[in-house]
């Protein structure tokens, strides 16, 4: 990279976002709708090294185009993006089977869970998670995986 380029670069890491948003706008020929500071830079400063260097070569560009036929467009973000689900949450892979019955022997008392579909039984009542019934069983908050003693690559204590 030459040094004129590198001064260039380095003058825009100074700039405040409205700066580099009108910056933006001159070297590109439209308005960004960016507010994110460091993407307006990354993008800006890529533009004057391609300007300034060249961009991409012919053959390259052919090959960006037959890339991108191929690509499987998508015009929804995945089922699963940043992590947030738009479906039913599944089950919790920790939990045993449903129709399974989990033990514990709390303050010598035998407390045997039945596992549901959705949720347990104890005592002939439901819960909808194990920490409620942990609540119920010993009247203060527990995880209930811990409670239960499910940990991980562990099977659950089963009467």
């Amino acid at each position: 990279m030459n040094a004129t380029v590198a001064d260039e670069i380095e003058q825009l890491r100074t700039l405040k976002t409205v700066a580099l948003k009108i910056k933006y706008h001159q070297i590109f020929g439209e308005p960004s709708r960016s507010l994110n500071r460091q993407f307006l830079f990354r993008r800006i400063a890529w533009r004057i090294q391609a300007l300034a260097e060249g961009d991409l070569s012919e053959r390259a560009r052919r090959r960006v185009l037959e890339l991108a036929d191929d690509a499987d467009w998508k015009v929804r973000p995945s089922r699963t993006f940043r992590g947030f689900s738009i479906e039913e949450p599944r089950r919790d892979h920790r939990l045993p089977e449903p129709g399974s019955i989990l033990t514990r022997e709390y303050k010598g008392r035998r407390i045997v869970v039945k596992v549901l579909d959705e949720g347990f039984e104890w005592e002939q009542r439901r819960y909808a998670s194990l920490s409620k019934l942990a609540f119920a069983v010993t009247s203060t908050r527990w995880n209930g995986f811990t409670f239960f003693r499910i940990a991980e690559g562990t099977e659950p204590n089963r009467g």
